[in-house]
């Protein structure tokens, strides 16, 4: 018997904003992968997911290297491929639990290019994004009649980033956690900062929001935290 292999987006952090769908996936499933990073114990996923799941259900953690691109640490992938492709020979269920959406600055899409060419059936099922949630929690629109919206991951290049907010109408900031100051300067280049706030951990029982973002540009920002901004 054949396994299957499903990504599920678990949403912001918000375990009621999982899909139906999601839901009764995870109730069937197997086994659900975990995925983590090096420096931390738990999994900020699977605390998402877990009130849906089966109390006898099987969990795996998975340590995923927080690199830029996922073919310079090889190793690490290999045995997390090797890993599920033997469940999946021994017919499992599995269900791989990822924040937000899965095809979206995912781990999961790494995972996805890995599996997609090795027989077994996948299913991707969406979860909603940070920055969406957020523009809903705050009454905040994220673009409205012909504006144009420009995600942008601040880890990228900042002379790109400078050109792209430079064009843009509005802007949805990820990642913001490494340069949270020099964002802020853009932001205020741009003449966006009036119309900026952030929001960290949306949805989890610890979420912060900060309006003043200039008030706050010195401040260590958590790693789940995104940034909307629209121009006067």
């Amino acid at each position: 018997m054949s396994g299957i292999f499903y990504g599920i987006g678990v949403g912001p952090g918000d375990p009621e904003l999982l899909t139906v769908k999601a839901i009764n996936i995870m109730k069937e499933v197997d086994i659900i992968i975990a995925p983590k990073t090096e420096k931390k114990d738990g999994s900020v996923a699977l605390s998402i997911a877990r009130p849906y799941l089966k109390k006898d259900i099987e969990i795996v953690y998975q340590v995923f290297p927080m690199v830029v691109k996922f073919e310079e640490s090889t190793a690490a992938w290999e045995t997390n491929k090797n890993e599920i492709l033997a469940l999946l020979k021994a017919g499992k269920k599995i269900a791989f639990l990822t924040l937000g959406d899965p095809m979206f600055y995912s781990t999961y899409i790494y995972v996805y290019r890995l599996l997609e060419h090795e027989g077994f059936p996948i299913e991707t099922i969406p979860g909603i994004p940070a920055f969406c949630a957020i523009g809903s929690k705050l009454g905040y629109p994220l673009v409205e009649g012909n504006d144009i919206l420009s995600v942008i991951p601040a880890t990228a290049d900042p002379e790109k980033i400078k050109q792209v907010m430079a064009v843009t109408d509005n802007v949805v900031l990820m990642k913001v956690y490494k340069n949270f100051s020099s964002i802020v300067d853009t932001l205020v280049e741009n003449e966006m900062i009036d119309n900026a706030v952030m929001l960290s951990r949306c949805g989890l029982p610890d979420e912060v929001r900060i309006s003043d973002l200039v008030a706050e540009k010195d401040k260590k920002v958590n790693y789940l935290s995104t940034i909307l901004a629209r121009r006067k």
